[in-house]
């Protein structure tokens, strides 16, 4: 199975995804933990532009949609093996972060048309301002009014596409409890 775990930055995806981890892991079962960007070169080179101050750019969002795109498909291979293995597959993000992030849905949506969709994903929705409190605010994109556009994005996502939204805004442990009983029943266990 390949579960994700979308939100805005600072919703708790990195915490959450390495407690569901252990989680999963104590329960007999075996996790590949995977994030968007990569560590790859492609993914690397994403979270350098991400720091320029071009990066709200109009051209420089394209060229960075496409970059995203292209790390995408080096993962594609390693999902599809950690699954075909029995692993779960747990990702810090997806294309559905380009979809939210990204202007132009329906060019996003094609430049990413051979990305693998996540077998469930998780979105945190965390209020905006709890955002901005708890990110490190060094990248560009940690903006109060961008956030809560692409907040709303994501909310929108939700609803079309079927996420499971978890409250963000609780402590760390309601919100992994919250995880726990979405995903519990989709690999078959108990809490």
């Amino acid at each position: 199975m390949y579960i994700c775990l979308e939100g805005i930055d600072g919703a708790g995806k990195s915490t959450q995804m390495e407690r569901l981890a252990q989680w999963i892991e104590n329960c007999g079962l075996t996790v590949t933990r995977i994030r968007e960007p990569t560590d790859s070169p492609v993914g690397l080179l994403i979270r350098e532009m991400l720091q320029s101050p071009q990066a709200q750019d109009e051209g420089f969002q394209r060229t960075l949609a496409l970059l995203f795109a292209a790390d995408r498909t080096l993962l594609m291979d390693t999902i599809s093996n950690e699954k075909e293995t029995g692993r779960i597959v747990l990702s810090d993000r997806s294309f559905y972060s380009s979809l939210a992030y990204q202007n132009g849905e329906e060019w996003i949506a094609q430049i990413n048309q051979y990305a693998l969709e996540p077998d469930l994903v998780i979105l945190l929705d965390l209020e905006t301002e709890k955002a901005i409190a708890r990110c490190e605010g060094t990248d560009k994109f940690e903006e109060a009014t961008f956030l809560e556009t692409i907040r709303q994005r994501y909310l929108k996502l939700a609803q079309e596409h079927g996420f499971m939204v978890v409250n963000a805004n609780n402590g760390v442990n309601k919100v992994h409890e919250d995880i726990k009983r979405i995903v519990a029943p989709k690999l078959g266990m108990c809490i």
